[in-house]
């Protein structure tokens, strides 16, 4: 049986002074009208669980006004043991664990939880970037060396830039770029593997929620964007060996070092991998309806946690922001479905008519703001 959360407390956590949520259910769900906070707890939730807060906020913004430092926490158990999660927030965030320090790096994947906001659904048409940091905090939940390639990669890859804009010596870059081929080469790998299983799940999931669509899903290394071999391949391209990442990115930063030069910047790594979409042969950014786009970002995210329950044997938490507005019936049922599976969830809304009896019955209803 998988962890599931029973308590939260919050204090001086972005607009909570001290809040506390007990004896919580299998379905949770925030009412309430704009800005009293709901989104605030599915964030302080999701930095207990998957360790991160979709708004990529630094530590001073997760603290109420004028105070200068935050603390959260929660219980959870699997009916054999009970386990405290609590993060301390100042400077810096520091974790524990059944009141031991802990690095971000040993909680990964021992309360993974998935959390599908109304700024995912610009997974789709919106930039690479988002695509990439998607996939990559996936991957941190799954495994740890993922998570410590990608934050050793994302060091490097600045000092890279620091030298380009200051124009450093060739040599110094070139000393560089061996840590970017080894760092690199092994954050794609990991990164082109991973995306295989999602890809799989998301194809099975789209295929369902759109009534037999056929969803292809492809992920090109940086040094194979925009080149011949990868745009007239079939299919997805098959994901890169470490040994041969590595050659292949030792050969790209060689051919456009001096445009790497000239731009003063950083071409060729995983900064430039890309995630593409296409729906019955056509690109899924490009000639994608709406409802096809937003379909194919349900589809993402119940990939997500189909990956993390086949690769970790348990289910994790979902945290829904204010998302069933954003959905239409279809759409909205096929989410309540997975929910009234054997999942935790969180869900904001300010309308409860977005569940029908059977969901409305089974929900722990908190509204917000809490009568004093």
């Amino acid at each position: 049986m998988a962890l599931r959360i029973t308590d939260i407390t919050l204090r001086d956590f972005r607009s909570y002074e001290a809040e506390a949520f007990n004896g919580l259910g299998q379905l949770v769900v925030l009412v309430g009208p704009n800005a009293v906070g709901k989104t605030n707890a599915i964030e302080a939730v999701q930095l207990l669980t998957a360790l991160t807060t979709f708004r990529h906020a630094p530590a001073a913004q997760l603290l109420r006004h004028g105070q200068s430092a935050a603390r959260l926490s929660c219980s959870a158990t699997d009916g054999n043991r009970l386990i405290e999660v609590s993060l301390s927030i100042g400077e810096t965030r520091r974790y524990q664990l059944n009141g031991k320090a802990k690095r971000p790096a040993d909680l990964k994947g021992l309360l993974p939880s998935v959390t599908f906001t109304p700024d995912d659904l610009g997974l789709v048409k919106g930039p690479q970037s988002g695509r990439r940091r998607a996939l990559d905090a996936l991957g941190s939940q799954l495994n740890k060396n993922y998570y410590l390639i990608r934050r050793d990669y994302e060091k490097v890859l600045r000092h890279k830039n620091r030298l380009l804009k200051d124009q450093a010596d060739e040599a110094l870059v070139a000393a560089l770029d061996e840590m970017v081929v080894t760092c690199g080469a092994q954050l794609t790998a990991y990164r082109a593997a991973l995306f295989g299983k999602l890809a799989d799940a998301m194809a099975a999931a789209y295929g369902r929620i759109s009534g037999g669509e056929q969803l292809a899903c492809r992920f090109t290394p940086s040094w194979a964007v925009g080149t011949e071999s990868a745009e007239d391949a079939e299919g997805p391209l098959p994901p890169p060996t470490r040994d041969g990442a590595k050659e292949q990115l030792a050969r790209a930063l060689e051919r456009r070092r001096g445009e790497e030069r000239a731009r003063a910047r950083a071409l060729v790594g995983p900064q430039g991998d890309a995630i593409g979409f296409s729906i019955d042969g056509m690109a899924a950014d490009l000639y994608g309806s709406q409802g096809q786009q937003r379909s194919l970002v349900l589809a993402w995210k119940l990939a997500e946690a189909q990956v993390i329950d086949d690769m970790l044997g348990t289910k994790p938490v979902l945290l829904l922001d204010d998302v069933m507005s954003e959905l239409d019936g279809a759409r909205r049922e096929a989410l309540v479905d997975y929910i009234a599976g054997d999942v935790q969830a969180f869900v904001t809304t300010a309308n409860l008519d977005y569940f029908d009896d059977r969901m409305r019955e089974a929900a722990q209803v908190i509204t917000l703001p809490r009568e004093p």
